[in-house]
């Protein structure tokens, strides 16, 4: 009991950082209670806002308790205590109605289901025993069910689905886990599943069961998930792999699968370091995992011709079920310890590059001659997000793509500065919003080629912006004019008034790093990716840059290679090999060379003589082109089927040699550095035309591209007396490189900057545009 003889204290406490839908005001609430004090918590625009009364040592523990114990959700940024007179005068400790207002705090991402949830979903006593909508305040949809701030029911779409008797209990006591949980329900009063077929018409049984009949006898079956739809199909059945393949126009490029358990992984993938965990964390993000000898046995046609496989564990109580369901249905949790034969291709619902699917009707009518069937539900997906790409190296988790799970999570910023809205590049299109010192990176929206894809930026710039409550006082877009994200920006800034800012690509890859890492000084970049446009209206993609806030000057950039034939240059990598050998003063042996490589590739003759009379070859520094050109000069693949194959096969080439016979030496004499600064791989690509070993020729291409680029950088960074270099680019996703790389710059007393927070590639892209137009404010 309370010694009344000590000094009484009112303080009110505000709360900031992710403290909403993640069960933060229960947890204040049985803190209160537990040390005796009084006074209330509620949500607001802010945050979280408490009034805490009672003997002065015992409020003081209540206010430090706040921070160091908060859920496992929660990401407290500030607790901020003033001096109070009591607001109102209430009975013990309550948690009272939200206030809305200016919001300044964040929703969650969308979580994993936690322990007890699946204690109850597999519990043949349990109510909520097989119901595929449990959750509680520690798991669950937040982002992707979530219409505004404050987060409460009725600004969720748990709205329409009034709690029933029981889960109206159990969310007013206090000392339950779903004390204030606001997707709270169960079978008497939640959403319920339907399983369709390929006509939208129901399918008698139970739901699950028939799905997993239908996916074990090879059938392709739509299920809506958090944040989208899935096609989903039996991963060990290679017909049914190859009819997805077939009906989603997808020929080679690889699947995700999803596995019940690590162990299950385990038996496909060779786990290493932090990957198992990795796995489990609440996110549930697709992490790109080694191979195991006999996994393309075992998952014939998932990713043919690569070292890697995209795998996650399930993470709403629906694939829970399915699992469960394949297992038999065996009661406790014991099966989940266990490898099981289930694996799922688990793959976005999008036809032809185009936004998920979220709706049911929408996903009986755009996946009509895809999906056998629909395992549905009546509970609307708010906004759409796709599944997060991971990978794990020498220098922690990277980002292939963020979205569910990750996605409002912000970045912190080193400074405050006005809102910012950036709209992103063309390619794997994201937009940013900065507001105050952070940064709301969106979830991946995709390639800007497709009128729906347009359509569904511009509904994400509505939906964030009104969910963070911005109105941005600038804007900030790609230098290309032609973007549809350059044309949106330029419409919304002339719309309000406010000016819009260009970017140049290239310059936006390394700012991202230096946002992210929040290095305030000038640093050295190394941008490596495919294409984009250049400040001189070039076609850059291997640059070296000085980078000072606004201010970015190029250095110099690699030796320009020519794309003869253009774009299709990028999907046919024996074009950059007939480029390298004109390049080399060998445009005669063109032919030649392509008819000992590429016997059945035609039309040898006539690219040697557009690059002869330079018809249609516009140059560009590219590195990813560069990649290609190594490729085609092993005769690794006449044609891509996706962005970036030939180099991922390339990787795996190289991957395959170290593992034999250790990391392969630099060639010493593979490259030179030109009067300009270009950086000239003529000699390497020389030798690559003439190597007949192509694991041998990609782990050497490998290490003297990363040598001279060390050398290169290096060098710069001695003449500009910086001693800080950061990379960017797309390239970076390449794991030899990026090693190598970063071994080879901190082995010559450089610090180096990566992108860790954001994907390297095209999906940062955004946040370094609009970091770039908070610096230019300041100039």
């Amino acid at each position: 009991m309370n010694d009344l003889t000590l000094p009484l204290l009112c303080r009110r406490v505000r709360v900031r950082g992710l403290v909403q839908g993640v069960g933060y005001r229960p947890f204040v609430y049985r803190l209160a209670f537990e040390l005796g004090l009084s006074g209330w918590v509620r949500n607001d625009a802010e945050g979280v806002d408490i009034e805490a009364r009672g003997p002065a040592p015992l409020v003081e523990r209540f206010i430090a308790r706040l921070r160091a114990e908060a859920p496992e959700l929660a990401r407290v940024e500030a607790v901020e205590v003033r001096e109070a007179e009591p607001e109102r005068s209430l009975p013990g400790f309550l948690i009272v109605e939200s206030r809305g207002g200016h919001a300044s705090t964040a929703i969650g991402p969308d979580s994993a289901l936690c322990h007890d949830c699946l204690e109850e979903l597999f519990s043949p006593q349990d109510r909520r025993h097989r119901y595929a909508f449990t959750h509680c305040t520690h798991c669950g949809p937040r982002y992707s069910i979530t219409r505004e701030l404050p987060y409460d029911r009725a600004r969720t779409s748990l709205a329409p689905f009034p709690q029933c008797p029981a889960c109206t209990a159990e969310y007013a006591d206090p000392h339950n886990r779903r004390f204030h949980a606001e997707a709270n329900c169960c079978p008497d009063c939640g959403p319920q599943l339907r399983l369709l077929d390929a006509a939208g018409q129901p399918i008698a049984g139970d739901p699950v069961r028939e799905a997993v009949r239908l996916l074990q006898a090879g059938k392709i079956v739509a299920l809506k998930g958090y944040g989208g739809f899935h096609l989903a199909c039996d991963a060990r059945n290679g017909a049914a792999v190859a009819e997805l393949r077939k009906r989603k126009h997808r020929e080679e490029k690889p699947f995700a699968v999803m596995a019940a358990n690590v162990a299950s992984a385990n038996a496909l993938c060779a786990l290493g370091g932090d990957e198992a965990g990795l796995l489990e964390l609440p996110e549930r993000s697709i992490v790109l995992l080694r191979k195991q000898d006999n996994t393309d046995t075992q998952l014939p046609g998932v990713a043919p011709g690569l070292q890697w496989l995209g795998l996650m564990l399930p993470y709403a109580p629906l694939h829970y079920l399915l699992f469960h369901a394949a297992a038999g249905e065996p009661e406790g949790l014991a099966w989940l310890a266990q490898a099981q034969d289930l694996v799922l291709v688990m793959t976005s619902a999008n036809p032809g590059g185009e936004p998920l699917v979220t709706d049911n009707a929408e996903a009986v009518e755009r996946l009509a001659g895809m999906a056998d069937a629909f395992l549905c539900h009546d509970r609307d997906i708010v906004i759409r997000s796709d599944d997060s790409v991971i990978r794990c190296d020498e220098g922690g988790v990277q980002f292939l793509r963020r979205g569910r799970g990750q996605t409002p999570r912000p970045i912190k910023l080193k400074d405050e500065g006005p809102a910012v809205l950036a709209f992103g590049p063309y390619l794997k299109n994201t937009l940013c919003v900065v507001k105050g010192r952070e940064a709301y990176l969106s979830q991946h929206i995709g390639d800007l080629d497709n009128v729906p894809t347009v359509n569904f930026l511009e509904e994400t710039v509505a939906h964030l912006l009104h969910i963070l409550d911005v109105e941005p006082q600038v804007i900030a877009h790609d230098l290309h004019p032609d973007f549809p994200s350059t044309r949106l920006a330029a419409a919304f800034a002339a719309e309000r008034g406010i000016p819009a800012i260009a970017v140049a690509h290239h310059h936006a890859h390394i700012a991202a790093v230096l946002a992210e890492t929040r290095y305030p000084k000038p640093v050295i970049g190394l941008a490596l990716d495919g294409i984009g446009l250049g400040e001189d209206g070039g076609l850059w993609g291997g640059e070296l840059l000085r980078v000072d806030g606004a201010d970015c000057q190029r250095l110099g950039g690699l030796l320009p290679l020519q794309l003869p034939g253009g774009d299709r240059a990028a999907r046919e990598p024996w074009r950059l090999a007939a480029a390298a050998l004109h390049a080399l003063g060998r445009n005669g042996d063109i032919e030649a060379f392509v008819a000992r490589r590429y016997p059945d590739q035609q039309g040898a003759g006539m690219i040697a003589e557009m690059l002869r009379k330079q018809l249609n070859c516009p140059p560009t520094s590219s590195l990813g082109r560069l990649f290609d050109a190594a490729a085609g000069l092993l005769g690794l693949r006449a044609s891509q089927r996706f962005e970036a194959q030939a180099a991922m096969e390339l990787e795996g080439r190289a991957h395959a040699w170290e593992e034999r016979h250790g990391p392969a030496a630099p060639l010493t004499d593979g490259w030179n550095i030109n009067n300009d600064g270009h950086l000239d791989l003529l000699p390497l690509l020389a030798w690559l035309g003439e190597c007949d070993d192509a694991d041998l020729g990609a782990a050497r291409f490998h290490a003297t591209l990363a040598a001279g680029l060390v050398h290169w950088a290096a060098a710069a960074a001695e003449r500009a007396n910086l001693s800080t270099l950061a990379l960017g680019g797309g390239c970076l996703l390449n794991h030899l490189l990026s090693r190598d790389l970063r071994m080879g710059l901190q082995a010559r007393g450089l610090a180096v900057l990566e992108a860790r927070q954001a994907p390297p590639n095209d999906g940062g892209i955004a946040l370094g545009q609009a970091w770039v137009a908070r610096q230019s404010l300041g100039r």
